[in-house]
């Protein structure tokens, strides 16, 4: 009896205190999700993966960001859903062409969405080696055809690579540059890259048109466009350029910042050495030029940026001087002196003469202040050693100017008109520009009082040509 009455006290309060055990785990765990290892998962440890992945659906692309930072259980279980069909059809939104909203609020709407998604793989692959992470993500993304090199047959009316590029500025934004360098590699394999950029560089101008498009695409839209600091654009746009010689360089900085046909996208290789061309065709390859020059990348030196300038000026042919001049003006007082000191060191005052006078004459057409062509004439003065070169080259400065006046007396004489009259406008600009470069001279300056000494012996040397000097009066009249 003693023994029977024994078992069962025993054996009730064993019960009793299992099920108390049971409950204090469970709010143990529900308070401290941290203190069992099989417990990262919170409360959802509980929901069947089916329901999970109903919740993800209901989370906006942040929400599934911020959830991914939980635990690592809970970011494997994202990156699962994101493999899923469902889950990357409704990611990867793929409507590039749709576009129907006049105000851009559609292609924005899709370039947060990206933003966001690039968001959530950067936290959902940050355990991951770099080369895992990108392997991944491209087996993500590989489903997406408009995010391929050629996989978009209307490239110009796509907004996928722009997508990528958005996706891909996310993802690596506060990377060091080693890091970088392996995703521009990486790229480039997965591309072929390096193939086709030598393809279009050994080629002549406009025999790879397609490829020229595409290249410029891929590197403005995926590479280069979407960065908030300057110095990450000129990490990738030497990652770009150095890998080639000088000449190669310049021909790849006018195919992805030169101008292009507004029809097709294609670029227009003509347009700087057959007419003078206005500042909306120069600006990009201008702001290339100061973002190599002014950021600081140590693959860069003055020198090289003045190269790349001259170079430049002659792709595919020499540039119509005007459209060279505009350029300079474009890239700033810094880039714009230093070029014309290297002629100057160089004993090439006569090219330099010219470019004054076309500095001149562009200012003199977009109403810029001409008190800057003569200070920056007075600058590359002070480059010359002595005042026997100083004064040969203001003599080349007048002779310039007369010279160039006389040409386009000729061409205005020959007949040789077209519709808008370009070439007497040009004429009449020319003499306009000449006339405000030596009234601002004539300041009260001091330095230009020291020019103005050595100027009037050539202002009549100037004047002695009867045809521009009665041309001059008479447009001046």
């Amino acid at each position: 009896m003693a023994s029977r009455i024994n078992t069962n006290f025993t054996l009730i309060p064993n019960q009793k205190y299992r099920r108390s055990n049971r409950r204090s785990n469970y709010i143990s765990n529900t308070l401290d999700s941290g203190s069992q290892p099989l417990s990262t998962l919170g409360n959802f440890k509980a929901l069947p993966l089916e329901i999970f992945q109903i919740i993800l659906k209901c989370l906006s692309v942040k929400d599934i960001s911020m959830l991914s930072m939980v635990s690592k259980a809970v970011s494997q279980h994202i990156i699962n859903y994101i493999s899923t069909s469902s889950g990357s059809k409704r990611l990867l939104l793929q409507n590039f062409h749709n576009l129907v909203l006049p105000d851009k609020k559609q292609d924005s709407a899709i370039f947060e969405h990206y933003r966001s998604l690039g968001l959530l793989f950067k936290r959902c692959t940050l355990l991951l080696p770099t080369k895992e992470r990108l392997k991944y993500i491209h087996k993500i993304l590989a489903e997406v055809s408009c995010f391929k090199f050629s996989g978009c047959a209307a490239p110009m009316q796509c907004l996928g690579l722009s997508c990528y590029g958005m996706f891909l500025q996310t993802l690596t934004a506060g990377w060091d540059e080693l890091e970088c360098g392996r995703v521009f590699n990486f790229l480039c394999e997965l591309t072929n890259f390096s193939h086709r950029i030598q393809t279009i560089v050994f080629s002549k101008p406009g025999n790879a048109r397609k490829l020229e498009l595409r290249i410029r695409l891929f590197c403005r839209n995926v590479l280069l466009d979407h960065w908030t600091h300057r110095h990450d654009s000129a990490f990738w746009l030497t990652r770009i350029l150095k890998p080639w010689p000088i000449v190669y360089q310049a021909k790849l900085l006018y195919i992805i910042f030169g101008p292009i046909s507004p029809q097709d996208g294609q670029v227009v290789w003509q347009k700087m050495i057959e007419e003078p061309t206005d500042d909306s065709s120069l600006k990009c390859l201008a702001n290339a030029i100061k973002l190599l020059y002014n950021t600081g990348i140590k693959e860069w030196t003055a020198d090289d940026v003045i190269r790349l300038i001259d170079e430049l000026s002659v792709v595919p042919r020499e540039w119509l001087l005007e459209n060279n001049a505009r350029l300079l003006i474009l890239s700033g007082n810094n880039i714009c002196f230093t070029f014309m000191a290297s002629k100057a060191v160089n004993g090439r005052s006569t090219e330099l003469a010219r470019l004054i006078v076309f500095l001149a004459l562009v200012c003199e057409k977009e109403l810029y202040c001409m008190d800057w062509a003569v200070q920056m004439m007075q600058k590359v003065c002070k480059v010359f050693n002595s005042s026997v070169e100083k004064t040969n080259f203001l003599q080349d400065v007048a002779n310039a100017f007369a010279c160039v006046t006389m040409e386009m007396l000729h061409s205005v004489m020959s007949g040789d008109r077209d519709e808008e009259d370009r070439n007497f406008l040009n004429l009449f600009h020319l003499v306009h520009a000449q006339a405000n470069f030596h009234k601002e001279m004539e300041q009260p300056d001091q330095t230009a009082a020291q020019l103005i000494e050595h100027w009037p012996g050539i202002q009549r040397t100037q004047v002695q040509n009867p045809e521009v000097a009665s041309l001059s009066m008479g447009l001046l009249a």
